[in-house]
């Protein structure tokens, strides 16, 4: 689970990263968009990097819901018999909703990539007009995108919070002497992952981009 998550956190990153290439206008946004599309030419095929990104994506999700079933299973089965008296275990929130958390994230990829990866629900068909999608897509009058989408960013934080952090843990990255630095670095890979995905729709919403 740790490891499946790593990939997955490291793709958000990236993911990330590239959204914010829409401050540099919509010209140099919808290159960045087709350049993607041309990786690895002429050895792979037009978008053919796209299409490895995606099976070892949907790799890396299976095995990491995979995994988190399989844990619960575990959980369940070591103790069949409920508590007659159990104390409330003292947690975060992220760590006692990392299950609804994961459900909420998976069903807004599913519908992401309907808006903006096959534009099903996307007002611009043109795959190739990826601005304008963007801007399209978090447009006012479909304030309901963007308020689901600020829902799932903000999950997706809670979600990134904790289970970096339980990563490291898993990893055999922490101990007693790091665990606040790295308490703190999960903290911050999940605010900046966030805020830069939160960003650019209430960038499109103020007219910022165009």
């Amino acid at each position: 689970m740790a490891i499946s998550g790593t990939a997955l956190v490291l793709f958000l990153i990236l993911h990330m990263i590239g959204n914010l290439k829409i401050f540099f206008g919509a010209e140099a946004f919808d290159h960045y968009a087709h350049w993607l599309r041309e990786i690895g030419a002429p050895l792979l095929p037009y978008s053919g990097f796209l299409w490895i990104q995606r099976v070892g994506l949907l790799v890396a999700l299976g095995l990491h819901i995979w995994s988190a079933a399989v844990l619960t299973i575990r959980a369940r089965k070591a103790r069949p018999v409920k508590y007659a008296h159990r104390k409330p275990v003292q947690g975060s929130y992220a760590a006692r909703t990392m299950r609804w958390g994961g459900v909420i994230v998976f069903f807004f990829v599913v519908y992401h990539i309907l808006d903006l990866t096959t534009r099903t629900f996307n007002p611009v068909a043109d795959t190739a007009q990826a601005n304008a999608a963007v801007v399209q897509g978090f447009a006012p009058e479909r304030w309901y995108v963007t308020a689901f989408y600020v829902l799932a960013v903000l999950t997706l934080g809670f979600h990134l919070n904790h289970g970096i952090w339980s990563g490291l843990q898993t990893l055999g990255v922490s101990n007693a002497r790091r665990e606040r630095v790295l308490k703190g670095t999960a903290f911050a890979i999940a605010f900046v992952t966030c805020a830069g995905f939160l960003v650019v729709p209430f960038a499109v919403l103020t007219g910022l981009v165009k």
